[in-house]
């Protein structure tokens, strides 16, 4: 079995890595470190757990553990692995943004390998830290990976994407105030989002010549979770030609589709799937991505990430179907 330990273990995110961990089959949990609520039994924060109220949040690190998740808030990764000197054989998977750029990659002898399966599988099955994409990043970069593999990013990109408020964290803010946010929806932080520099790295990796605008912008929905992402850009490509050098792409992959028909987002909600829909209108290619934040964006592929860094089949684990109804 893996020992595994996360450390931030209150969150949202947190909440659903452990969702898909009680049941993963080879997978024990080890220990679940979070300051502010030691002592207390997992069911009184993460409710839906009370069947497994055995589990407690504890502040003692075991530091010879197979794996370590960090769930912790941008900035503070860092901050626990210098506080915490974890055995050479432990593999660590940080779900904050503090290892996503190759200017950060570099960490006490250790190299982060960017953890986005459908561009870096190779690298993250030898890799023993890895550094998970973020939610707007996956969902967008798996809208354009194909494109950018076969050289066809030639001009501006612009993206429009609107995300649960999840996506905001468990924080309470103005912004996630339930009175605030029901039947709301607003733009935050346009063209410039955290995410771009990763989803701008990973593209340049495929294409080196590519030096276009990626014209994002993020939108707050007024749903609890998942991404519904759009890409267009011109092209000279025809709609059949797009649509084969995506089904090519894709082929093997375990939780990335393309959909002949038009897609909604309640297909993912719940999954760790990605669907994809191309359309080309007017000279130009519409490319649709979806994604639910919480899984593909966040902890099912952390979970994808730590099943091949172990050699298991990346699927072991998130066999989950989408809530429609």
């Amino acid at each position: 079995m893996i020992k595994v330990g996360i450390s931030g273990s209150s969150g949202y995110v947190a909440g659903e890595l452990l969702r898909c961990l009680v049941n993963h089959p080879e997978v024990e949990i080890d220990f679940l470190y979070s300051h502010s609520n030691h002592g207390k039994s997992v069911s009184e924060i993460h409710t839906d757990l009370l069947a497994h109220s055995n589990l407690k949040f504890t502040q003692e690190v075991n530091l010879g553990i197979d794996v370590l998740f960090l769930c912790l808030g941008h900035g503070n990764s860092k901050q626990f692995l210098e506080q915490y000197p974890f055995s050479s054989a432990t593999k660590v998977i940080d779900l904050s943004n503090d290892f996503r750029l190759k200017e950060d990659a570099q960490f006490n002898g250790n190299e982060f390998v960017y953890g986005l399966v459908e561009s870096q599988k190779e690298a993250i099955q030898s890799a023993s830290h890895v550094a998970n994409p973020g939610c707007f990043a996956t969902a967008i970069q798996l809208a354009l990976l194909p494109l950018a593999d076969a050289q066809l990013l030639t001009s501006d990109i612009h993206v429009h994407a609107i995300t649960g408020s999840t996506g905001a964290g468990q924080a309470l803010s103005s912004t996630s105030h339930f009175s605030w946010r029901n039947n709301n929806i607003s733009i935050y932080k346009p063209f410039s989002h955290q995410h771009l520099g990763e989803i701008g790295e990973t593209l340049a990796s495929l294409q080196n010549d590519f030096h276009h605008s990626i014209n994002f912008l993020p939108i707050r929905g007024d749903f609890t979770r998942g991404i519904f992402a759009s890409a267009y850009m011109e092209t000279d490509k025809s709609e059949n030609e797009l649509k084969e050098i995506f089904q090519n792409y894709y082929a093997d992959s375990a939780f990335t589709f393309v959909s002949e028909k038009p897609i909604d987002l309640k297909q993912v909600v719940n999954t760790n799937h990605c669907f994809l829909h191309i359309q080309k209108i007017d000279g130009k290619v519409l490319i649709t991505s979806v994604i639910d934040n919480l899984l593909k964006g966040a902890a099912g592929q952390a979970i994808q990430n730590m099943n091949l860094m172990f050699h298991l089949p990346e699927t072991t684990g998130l066999a989950f179907k989408s809530s429609q109804f």
